[in-house]
Parts: structure tokens; sequence; C-alpha cells
């Protein structure tokens, strides 16, 4: 790679919102997958308050790539570092830094990358220049908008979860979520559910359901599987009309009489649409609880599903 000539992009964005919020934005990088579309997962694999290391998983066009991100956090100039391990080919590495400069009431965040392409062709640097290029504008388009409904976004941000103990064996209720594709014959309320997994552990899944006032609604999901761990992580890439993101969390943990069943949720509400799928007058807080009491419900069945499956092959066995 020495001698290989380093290409620089530079993109940005003005936003009507303090550089400090900005910088909060872009520092948590678990956060992303609400922010960012083309985000799926990101994991912290460690972090020292100024340095840390990112396990993640991203759409690039119609695939999902994952990498590590080593990055350096620099609070004091508002700037984060980063190089992408292993970056998407044909790039032979990349690298970058997010430069955040107050202007008064408004902030000015700078997005740059530094890459360099084997054999340096010149088909090859273009399409890395084009899909940076895309990447770039969607986050910085994306986080300008946030940024923006910074007073807000403590009624629009929603993190919850539910837990339910059972005496089940971990296993088969793991295989029960995972074999998502068996669902519609397992779970009344899915009606359809199509599931490609081209890369081991990387499911690609759309999914029709009964609401719980009888409707009908569609999803479409990216999940990340961890069958060690005994968790299912996954981002809703079509979601409810009520959110922008949905991003959550399928995890087993067993203790000394059985397992703790657990599914979280973030989500961003879709602050235009409230008053139109809820009715007029409807605020962010109440569409808040609707979505957690929603979704709470759908999920609490599904975990009471896997566990019937998880005690019935027990009973076989």
């Amino acid at each position: 790679m020495s001698g290989a000539l380093v290409h620089r992009t530079v993109h940005e964005v003005v936003a009507a919102a303090p550089a400090g919020v900005l910088y909060g934005l872009i520092a948590d990088a678990t956060r992303w997958p609400l922010f960012f579309p083309p985000c799926v997962h990101v994991e912290q694999l460690d972090f020292d308050g100024t340095r840390e290391r990112l396990r993640m998983w991203a759409t690039v066009g119609d695939t999902v790539k994952s990498w590590v991100s080593s990055r350096r956090l620099d609070v004091q100039r508002l700037r984060v570092e980063f190089t992408m391990d292993p970056p998407a080919a044909p790039a032979e590495s990349m690298r970058g830094v997010w430069t955040v400069e107050p202007l008064g009431d408004r902030s000015r965040v700078v997005l740059e990358h530094f890459f360099t392409v084997s054999g340096d062709n010149p088909a090859d640097v273009a399409r890395v220049e084009d899909v940076t290029a895309a990447n770039s504008s969607i986050q910085l388009d994306r986080l300008a908008a946030i940024a923006e409904r910074w007073t807000r976004l403590d009624d629009l941000v929603w993190s919850f979860e539910d837990t339910i103990h059972v005496n089940a064996p971990a296993e088969p209720i793991y295989d029960f979520l995972y074999r998502a594709a068996d669902w519609p014959a397992e779970l009344p309320h899915v009606t359809l559910l199509d599931l490609v997994e081209e890369e081991p552990g990387v499911q690609v899944m759309s999914m029709g359901s009964l609401s719980v006032d009888g409707g009908t609604h569609s999803t479409e999901s990216i999940r990340v599987c961890f069958p060690g761990a005994r968790r299912i992580v996954y981002k809703q890439t079509r979601s409810s009309p009520l959110l922008t993101a949905h991003a959550g969390e399928w995890s087993i943990e067993p203790d000394e009489t059985g397992v703790n069943l657990t599914a979280r949720h973030y989500v961003l509400l879709d602050e235009a649409n409230i008053e139109q799928v809820l009715g007029e007058g409807t605020g962010a807080v109440a569409a808040g609880h609707h979505v957690r009491d929603a979704l709470g419900q759908a999920c609490l069945s599904v975990l009471r599903y896997a566990t019937q499956y998880a005690l019935g092959s027990v009973h076989v066995l």
C-alpha cells in the first residue's frame, strides 16, 4: 500500500443547531441506526474515553457490509477521526474525520474521507468516490435534520424493553427466534414472511402481520444474529408510518432458575405523521406511549410462543 495515491473527498452541511449537539450525535455511534438510514447495527468493542473500536453493519448498495471502525474522539476540537478495517472493495484503505465548526447560532459539519485503491484503476476510484458521496450526503442531511430538532429529541427518541422470566432452555428459544421464516405457521399474527440469509447470521426479512386492532401492515428488516451470545439485533428498513426509524434486539440470558427473555426497542418518531395516524392534537409523548404499547404487546406475544415452543421441544425429548 506504500506509494499508493491517497484520494480525498470532502462533504459538508450547515445546520441550525449548536455545535455540541452535532458533535454528540456523531460521537454516540451506538445510536446511529436510528439516525442514519444505511446504518444497521453498531457494537462498541472497547472505549477508554478517547479511543474506541466499533463493529459496524451497514447497507452498501444492495448488500450488508461489516467492518471495524477505530475512532479517536476529540471533544475539545469537536473532531472524530476514524479508520475502517477492512474497507469496502475496491478500496484498499479508508480513513476520515468529522469536524464540527460553530457558526454563531448555526454549525458546519465537514466529513472528509481519505482512501487508496489497489492499482489505482480510474473506474475503481470513481466507484469508491460515488459510494462515499452518496453515503456522506445521506448521513450529513439526516444529521442536520436530527440536530435541528434537538430541543424535541427527548420526546421523539424512545427506548424501552420488556422481559419475561421462564423456566425453559435457552437453545430452542433462540432457535425459534432465529428461524423467523417459520413464523407464519407458529405465530397467529404473522401472515407472511420472506427471509433471505446469503451470509451466515445476516438475514433480510419481509413480514406481513396483523396489528392488535385487526389491521394489517408490513415491515422489512435486516437482522444480525449472534448465536453464541443468544442475541438477534435488527433494523427495520421499512416501518410504521409513525416511525422514522426502528431498531431492536431479542436477547436470552440464562440464570440459575431459567432464562430471561428480553425484547428491546429503539425508535425515532416521525413527527410529521403523528396527527395523521393518531388524530389531530396528538403529541409526541402520546404517540410514544402508543408505539411502546403496540410494540410491547406484539413482542411479548412472540416471546410467549417461543417459550411454548421450547417447552414443547423439551417434552418431545
